[in-house]
């Protein structure tokens, strides 16, 4: 299994009614900007293991599990609302880092709720950083109906169970789905985010530790012009960084691509983009060291 260099701590923070789970790696101290992490959908706070692990410096890192996923609870949600997660964040950083701006880091899902966050309080950031995400496809006030009914329909399922999420018959089949859903993972890291994954939650049953009501279409449409005038107020500088394989394609077959989303970055004040080699969109698990030598590099 991969050796770990840098040993994390767990805290739960009292979070909007919910008790937040909170992994630590270093202590704050004189000169130290704290460093958030925001993991993707379906992932978790330990994700960053590895980036953490190939970081040159010590640094104050703070990643939660956002709500519904790893060891952080959603009080019985039965569906998930965008805004919540940056009524969360917000929150977080009242708790961790009150006084002063933080570098911010996010992934996928956690990269968009990280621009987002930072249109709303620039003053809260100092640098900000979104690894692969993306947004969505644009939407017109047309698709709403539909939208809303299919939303409907599956919080329908969700209580009658049949959304239910894949369970699994050991930990070595947790991680061999994840290394067959990632052609760059090894096995040792595989086997190692598999325990922090997934839990056994009846005998001889593992399942991933992500609520089942996250398969739920959101009941709001994407509005790419109400999207931009956040862009518009992130005052901090930014680093875009993007994995070399193009995962645009393969998810959206044309409704949305890497030049939309290019074009949708120069409303961003100040934005960098880079591009890390031989990797997909799991790059901070595919290319760690490239990663933390981007992420150092920015915030120094």
């Amino acid at each position: 299994m991969y050796p770990i260099k840098r040993t994390s701590h767990s805290e739960f923070v009292p979070i909007r009614t919910l008790s937040y789970h909170v992994r630590c790696w270093g202590r704050p101290g004189t000169g130290k900007t704290p460093l958030v992490l925001l993991h993707g959908w379906m992932d978790v706070a330990a994700s960053f293991q590895f980036v953490v692990d190939a970081l040159a410096r010590e640094h104050f890192i703070i990643a939660p599990d956002w709500r519904g996923f790893g060891l952080t609870a959603s009080g019985g949600a039965d569906s998930f609302w965008f805004p919540d997660y940056l009524a969360d964040l917000d929150a977080l950083l009242d708790h961790y880092a009150p006084d002063t701006p933080v570098n911010l880091v996010g992934h996928s899902m956690g990269g968009n709720v990280a621009m987002l966050y930072a249109g709303l309080r620039p003053e809260r950031i100092r640098r900000l950083i979104n690894l692969e995400g993306f947004g969505l496809p644009d939407t017109v006030p047309t698709q709403a109906p539909a939208r809303l009914t299919q939303w409907m329909n599956e919080v329908k399922q969700f209580h009658l169970g049949t959304l239910s999420l894949k369970t699994y018959d050991s930990l070595d089949a947790v991680a061999s789905r994840l290394a067959k859903n990632n052609r760059y993972l090894s096995m040792d890291k595989a086997r190692w985010l598999a325990h922090h994954w997934s839990a056994e939650i009846t005998p001889g049953q593992w399942t991933i530790l992500g609520e089942a009501a996250h398969k739920i279409t959101s009941a709001q449409l994407y509005r790419v012009d109400e999207v931009l005038s956040f862009f518009r107020n992130i005052a901090a500088p930014m680093l875009m960084v993007e994995a070399q394989d193009d995962s645009m394609t393969a998810w959206w077959r044309g409704q949305f691509t890497l030049a939309q989303h290019h074009e949708r970055l120069e409303s961003v004040a100040q934005v960098e983009t880079v591009t890390v080699p031989e990797c997909g969109h799991m790059l901070h698990h595919d290319q760690p060291q490239a990663v933390a030598t981007l992420i150092e590099r920015f915030i120094s």
